[in-house]
């Protein structure tokens, strides 16, 4: 299973981050996608679990989780826009896969048999940080993360 992984559009859903996000399974929006619309044309490409970010506001955004729970490719993810809000064991809750967003910065790193994904922003650039989404391959056995930095 392929799965998109896209944070901080902040009100901006740039083509090129269409076109990488183009053919996935599924996608994951880890808050401040900063406009209801930005969630409507994902959620077109794929099936889409999304969270509110700190910029989120207003009725559309009060319907987001500020956390969800998706079980794809036979792995569980937990999604939450700001990692130092994560207020659980990922490893003891069963998690293989958490994806943040809010400090922009792509990362991806394992701890303890957790993957920790930050697929960066896909919006406005900030500051001089790429512009990026992330691609998980998820497999029963295996899971491989990828970036797509975007043109800036």
């Amino acid at each position: 299973m392929r799965v998109g992984l896209i944070s901080d559009t902040h009100g901006l859903l740039r083509p090129e981050a269409l076109a990488a996000l183009r053919g996935v399974d599924h996608i994951v929006h880890a808050g401040d996608a900063g406009a209801p619309e930005i969630l409507e044309r994902l959620a077109r490409l794929a099936p889409l679990t999304a969270v509110r970010g700190n910029v989120d506001r207003g009725a559309w955004a009060e319907r987001l989780p500020a956390t969800a729970q998706v079980e794809l490719g036979g792995s569980w993810f937990h999604v939450l826009h700001v990692i130092d809000d994560l207020d659980l064991d990922p490893r003891a809750s069963g998690f293989a896969v958490v994806v943040y967003g809010h400090s922009h910065k792509p990362d991806c790193r394992r701890s303890d048999g957790v993957w920790f994904v930050n697929p960066g922003s896909a919006g406005p650039r900030r500051f001089r940080l790429p512009v990026t989404v992330a691609l998980a391959e998820v497999e029963p056995a295996r899971i491989e993360i990828s970036f797509v930095e975007l043109p800036a």
